[in-house]
């Protein structure tokens, strides 16, 4: 599974893990995303998305639909 959300684009961040003798070592920053199922009801059917947990809220928040719309014009869900 894609470490990208499909409603914000949010993506993978790299960084540094800094010991208390102030060593670095490289470390991921991984996005929370997880596999969700959404019914769109204007064309009857279901879509399954990688979403964020600040991608739901959005969805929540405007509508499935609003959200593929905007997510679309931006590029990120084909």
């Amino acid at each position: 599974m894609s470490k990208i959300c499909e409603v914000t684009g949010k993506k993978v961040m790299f960084g540094n893990n800094v010991s208390f003798s102030i060593n670095k070592t490289k470390r991921r920053f991984d996005a929370n995303i997880s596999k969700k199922k959404f019914y769109i009801a204007e064309e009857d059917k279901w879509v399954t998305l990688n979403v964020s947990a600040k991608g739901l809220k959005i969805i929540n928040k405007k509508g499935i639909s609003a959200a593929l719309k905007d997510a679309r014009a931006k590029g990120f869900v084909k």
